[in-house]
């Protein structure tokens, strides 16, 4: 088991509450780099055990966990319950969109609102470890480096503007992408199809549910995307989102409000919203 994170843009290990630099445990500076290590997962967990029988803990605040993947995909309207309070049919089809990885940041950074329609969607995050092209369902999983929590803000107003909608553009402001604390090895879940997530804004429990409300599994997900595309090692998947958003609450994240986002294992990110 393994769970990376970053500091001061180096890839670090926490073992016990600690974070250990990776580079260093391994002797091996190539691994400083994190989507260097996010390609070597397999090598990570023994990395661990040598942190917690000999490491050295670093300190700071935790950065982008993968700061510069290749690809990232959004999955929209994921969960039956999201379907269900959006009023819209199951999908027949992963509804698949992109957040430009630029939109990306850490679990603690601020989100820059872009206007008066911004939401929140907290979402599990799959990371590709093992690349490759038509992966089956039965080894979906095998590819997968670990999972870490993310937050799909959403420019509502730029996101349903015109026919077809703009999803990509909606999704991918600058610092709509918060993603951490840490990437977990799959191995540290009971059940990494079943895992709870849930999205606080200003304390009050906004989102709640489980991933095995899914609409569409991550072996799916694997098959699907890997039968259009070659998946990369650091390539994200945002797996959706459950009901609770802001868009069917009729409210709307303003200057000021504080997102907390948590998930089983994972932990959890705290982001504020500030005018741009």
């Amino acid at each position: 088991m393994f769970r990376m994170g970053s500091i001061a843009g180096r890839t670090v290990l926490e073992v016990d509450g600690a974070f250990h630099d990776a580079a260093t445990l391994a002797a091996d500076e190539t691994l400083a780099d994190l989507m260097t290590a996010v390609s070597r997962f397999t090598e990570l967990s023994a990395l661990s055990e040598v942190a917690r029988a000999s490491g050295a803990p670093v300190s700071g605040p935790l950065g982008v966990c993968v700061p510069r993947p290749s690809k990232v995909f959004g999955i929209g309207l994921n969960y039956r319950s999201h379907a269900s309070e959006s009023n819209m049919e199951l999908p027949s089809a992963p509804l698949t969109f992109t957040k430009f990885p630029s939109s990306l940041i850490g679990p603690t950074d601020d989100v820059v609102l872009s206007g008066d329609a911004v939401d929140w969607e907290v979402e599990l995050v799959m990371v590709i470890g093992a690349g490759g092209r038509h992966i089956s369902r039965d080894t979906a999983w095998s590819h997968v480096a670990g999972i870490t929590l993310g937050q799909d803000i959403s420019d509502r107003g730029v996101q349903f503007t015109g026919k077809p909608p703009q999803f990509s553009l909606g999704k991918s402001f600058d610092t709509y992408g918060p993603i951490g604390p840490v990437l977990v090895s799959v191995d540290a879940f009971a059940d990494p199809d079943d895992i709870g997530l849930w999205c606080d804004v200003n304390g009050e429990r906004m989102q709640d549910a489980r991933s095995s409300d899914l609409i569409f599994d991550v072996p799916h997900l694997i098959s699907y995307l890997s039968g259009i595309c070659t998946l990369e090692p650091g390539d994200l998947i945002f797996t959706g989102t459950p009901d609770g958003v802001g868009m069917a609450r009729g409210r709307m994240l303003r200057d000021g409000d504080v997102i907390d986002s948590g998930a089983e294992v994972i932990g959890s990110l705290r982001n504020r919203c500030v005018k741009s």
